[in-house]
């Protein structure tokens, strides 16, 4: 745990510089509410001016945007979240066991997991130092962040969620990110990249490096490309820390199918979780290695 705490204070040291130097700070809070990741913020201008606003620009230019001014930090976001879904399979696991082994299908796919899988933590408190662009957007409370971000981005929390149980685990999660959620009345669109580290006191559990690249697009009123229009795509890669080999892998895709006479659409990921013999040891380590393998079906209903 020393060495979280280390690592922690030494990243920290940016944000309470340009925090002690910059003028009297402009507060905003945002709320989003989802079954699969859920969080209260509260945005802090270093600079004391708004948050600048993008208006009509297409994904490309907002890309350009938050990467041309990455280098220069002018938000400090505050924020605690919860993941509902992922932490409900835990409690259906220890309260409805006799449930939770009904639904196994076969050995790589638990019903209860499939919808909960591809989260490794039921929540978490995260400290956001760099750049936030907001968009035009509808008006669509508790929905959505509506706003783009770059900069670096730290996560800690005391719990490690595997195979649905809660185990005991002071991790902290740090990494350099380019995410947005812009909601129009036509389309909503999301997208996140990231790369970054994360530690664990929990000596059964492997520290590691990763990097994610996630998309989502859901059009309303026409369907257009395809590949890009009412779908979207994630994967993540871990590797290990001491030996960089792959320890696990997350790969999903997702269709949507809008609702003609409302703005809501039903999305449906189909994917899967394969974690290797290396990420646990101890105590955590599988006793049956068929198991590394994990569907995922991941349902959602978007506004």
């Amino acid at each position: 745990m020393k060495k979280l705490s280390w690592l922690i204070s030494i990243l920290l040291i940016p944000a309470f510089i340009f925090a002690s130097d910059a003028p009297p700070k402009k507060t905003s809070i945002e709320v989003q509410l989802d079954p699969y990741y859920s969080a209260i913020g509260i945005y802090n201008s270093l600079t004391g001016k708004p948050i600048p606003h993008l208006k009509g620009k297409s994904e490309a230019e907002i890309y350009k945007r938050l990467f041309s001014k990455f280098y220069m930090p002018r938000t400090l976001i505050f924020e605690a979240s919860i993941n509902p879904l992922p932490y409900s399979g835990t409690l259906i696991k220890k309260h409805y066991g006799a449930f939770y082994n009904d639904t196994q299908v076969s050995d790589s796919l638990n019903l209860v997991k499939a919808i909960t899988a591809g989260f490794e933590e039921p929540w978490a408190f995260s400290i956001f130092l760099g750049n936030v662009v907001s968009f035009d957007s509808i008006k669509t409370e508790c929905l959505g962040k509506r706003k783009g971000y770059s900069g670096f981005l730290i996560d800690i929390g005391n719990q490690h969620i595997k195979d649905n149980s809660l185990i005991g685990d002071d991790w902290a999660q740090t990494e350099v990110k380019l995410k947005g959620e812009q909601i129009l009345v036509d389309r909503s669109l999301t997208w996140s990249f990231r790369v970054g580290s994360k530690f664990h006191s929990n000596r059964d559990i492997s520290d590691s490096f990763f990097v994610g690249f996630r998309r989502s697009r859901t059009d309303f009123k026409q369907s257009g490309n395809f590949w890009t229009h009412n779908s979207g795509f994630e994967y993540a890669s871990y590797f290990s820390q001491d030996k960089l080999k792959p320890i696990k892998h997350i790969f999903l895709v997702n269709k949507k199918f809008p609702f003609k006479k409302s703005r809501k659409a039903f999305c449906l990921g189909l994917g899967f979780v394969w974690e290797s013999n290396n990420k646990y040891s101890g105590n955590l380590a599988a006793r049956d290695t068929s198991n590394n393998f994990q569907f995922i079906i991941r349902p959602n209903l978007e506004f």
